[in-house]
């Protein structure tokens, strides 16, 4: 979210396009999508913690890395490798606290783990409002090093869980990914993919290019704030995100995952219209939280219902599959949504996302209730 922060800053001095902004967004969600399921085939073998440490590793690496970016071609090639390693994040934490909760807590102790992103982005937008107007935007990739020294942590302090050691960590031959393609799996791996591919292009397509629609004149279709008062509007918005993350949880280990996310995703598609399509700043202000709220909440219920799913040989390597392929369709979205406000302006750029979510509740009708299934 550093570069979503720094995105028109970066665009104005190095000259690009909004077409070529978006095309910074998308490359490394492919490159995501890619680590992702490597990650995933990784965490399955050789373990959650070393799976996590190397994603980790190479985020915050190569984040640093784009602070020393001066054309085009290197922030693509950074952008790639930070994607490696930032799409293998979500498939080894989300297997490693699947294993370790019991059944009746799952939904809870994912919705903690997902709430991270929303304190992050809101630490994203503190540091880039402090550090952007002082030393520039480069500055502000240089701080994206810290959390490799996270891992010095997990190394230390973090277990394998039980069930993974006692199966695939074990001397049994590991599945391989095929398996999600075989038998009742195939058609819920497809479904699942789908889903997540909508939720995602909604997601990035809409948070990637926020900061830029509030911070672009009202000539371009944006709001006109200043970097300091767009800052604080992403900051707030964190807000509505980290409830919306940790309520989820708790709602769907109440009332089931299918209701809870069906919910969620229809009534974020229709707050991020009217979001869309207000121009007065104190509305924005006051919509934003409910928009994070819904339109991010319900990631917290997909490392539930994918656990529940999958088998302990194969969660892992399914988990990276069905969110990180998710995100080759999602990658379209900052270059669509960023082609489309450059020639329409950002609201119908932006409503776009909201159809996104309207088909990601759709597919909901082919995927299972899942709550309280044991782990296999």
């Amino acid at each position: 979210m550093l570069f979503a922060l720094v995105l028109p800053a970066v665009t104005s001095d190095l000259r690009l396009t909004n077409a070529e902004g978006g095309l910074l967004g998308s490359v490394m969600l492919v490159a995501a999508a890619a680590g992702g399921v490597a990650c995933g085939r990784i965490a399955d073998r050789f373990g959650r913690t070393r799976a996590l440490m190397l994603s980790v590793a190479l985020y915050s690496l190569f984040t640093f890395a784009c602070g020393f970016a001066v054309t085009l071609t290197q922030f693509v090639v950074f952008r790639i490798l930070l994607g490696i390693g930032m799409g293998g994040v979500w498939a080894s934490g989300a297997a490693l606290v699947s294993e370790t909760w019991p059944a009746e807590h799952r939904g809870k102790a994912l919705g903690f783990m997902q709430s991270g992103w929303a304190i992050g982005y809101a630490l994203a937008a503190l540091v880039n409002g402090i550090v952007q107007p002082a030393y520039g935007w480069r500055a502000v990739f240089f701080i994206g090093i810290l959390p490799s020294f996270f891992t010095l942590w997990i190394q230390r302090r973090v277990r394998e869980p039980r069930i993974w050691t006692a199966t695939a960590g074990g001397a049994a031959r590991p599945a391989g990914l095929g398996t999600i393609f075989r038998g009742h799996l195939a058609p819920l791996t497809v479904v699942l993919t789908l889903m997540n591919a909508c939720t995602l292009f909604a997601w990035w397509g809409f948070n990637l290019w926020l900061p830029s629609y509030l911070k672009a004149p009202p000539s371009r279709g944006g709001i006109g704030l200043g970097s300091g008062a767009m800052s604080a509007f992403v900051v707030i918005m964190q807000i509505g995100m980290w409830f919306g993350y940790i309520t989820f949880g708790f709602v769907s280990d109440a009332l089931g995952r299918k209701r809870t996310y069906i919910t969620y995703l229809l009534t974020a598609a229709a707050l991020l219209f009217i979001y869309a399509s207000v121009r007065v700043p104190a509305v924005l202000l006051l919509l934003g939280p409910f928009v994070a709220f819904f339109a991010t909440g319900y990631f917290s219920g997909f490392g539930a219902v994918t656990a529940e799913i999958y088998p302990t040989a194969i969660r892992a390597s399914a988990q990276g599959f069905t969110y990180n392929i998710g995100r080759v369709a999602s990658a379209a979205a900052p270059y669509a949504v960023g082609s489309l406000a450059q020639t329409h302006g950002f609201g119908p750029a932006l409503t776009m996302c909201s159809a996104a979510f309207v088909l990601a509740a759709v597919a909901w009708i082919w995927i299972p209730e899942t709550r309280g299934r044991p782990l296999t």
